[in-house]
């Protein structure tokens, strides 16, 4: 029977072209998200997917990830709005129960790093369980999980930490093996995610973030902004009224 407990927030990110909207209908047993590559990237925000399984309900906000160096300060700045709308937003309704990294296997840059600040560190303040989906491990010859294996000294690298963690392809419609794989991964996704939701959800006050302390966080993600753009995106993005996105900006600048 679906709606026996409450629906779970999940916060999906990671790069563009990391397999998010796969990840959603994969979890989903059907198409839920559009996974065209040609949505412009500056006119999207989160998209929300509200999918059930294992008598279960969830919201997944699947967002936009930073990607360096293609974008510019306004779409930076944008982007570093959005999510902290979606934050906001996520907490007045209840809080996040988890957060879901989507990386592609083989493109594991140094972008990773920045992400999993911004979401991880900065905007929950490492209270939200956080757990890895690795992409793209159709063509492993063993097992998917071999490529973690290999390759988890990176994300050790980069001081990325998680809870859990699952190696899986999201690409539907193949036949053979991949096909076989591709409900093996669904399996492997269904459960990181039931498994790491199960406790309580992770809450804070998030009103308590000082200025000084927003700003200073703030000022990791930028490079060399301009007063009037950080202006406009905390008073049109994050809604702060303008004298303290001023203040704010000035602090950015000059701390």
């Amino acid at each position: 029977m679906i709606g026996r407990m409450s629906t779970k927030n999940i916060v999906l990110f990671g790069e563009t072209g990391a397999g998010k909207s796969s990840v959603i209908n994969l979890m989903a047993g059907h198409d839920r998200a559009k996974t065209s590559t040609d949505m412009e990237r500056c006119t999207m925000q989160w998209q929300e997917h509200p999918i059930a399984f294992h008598g279960y309900n969830y919201k997944v906000f699947d967002t936009v990830g930073l990607e360096e160096p293609q974008l510019g300060m306004k779409e930076y700045l944008d982007i570093i709005g959005n999510a902290h709308n979606l934050i906001t937003k996520l907490h007045q309704e209840g809080g996040i129960d988890l957060l879901l990294f989507c990386v592609r296997a083989g493109r594991v840059t140094a972008t990773l790093q920045t992400n999993y600040r911004l979401f991880y560190e900065w905007l929950c303040e490492e209270k939200v369980p956080i757990v890895l989906v690795l992409t793209g491990l159709e063509r492993e010859k063993n097992s998917m999980e071999d490529w973690w294996t290999r390759n988890k000294y990176i994300f050790a690298r980069y001081e990325i930490h998680v809870a859990g963690h699952a190696c899986i392809t999201a690409a539907n419609h193949l036949d053979g093996r991949p096909k076989q794989l591709y409900e093996e991964s669904r399996r492997l996704v269904r459960d990181l995610v039931k498994t790491h939701t199960e406790g309580e959800r992770g809450t804070w006050d998030w009103s308590e973030v000082s200025f000084k302390r927003f700003s200073r966080k703030l000022r990791e993600f930028l490079r060399q902004p301009r007063r009037k753009d950080v202006v406009d995106v905390l008073t049109k993005r994050c809604h702060m009224p303008l004298e303290a996105a001023k203040q704010l900006a000035g602090n950015i600048r000059s701390d």
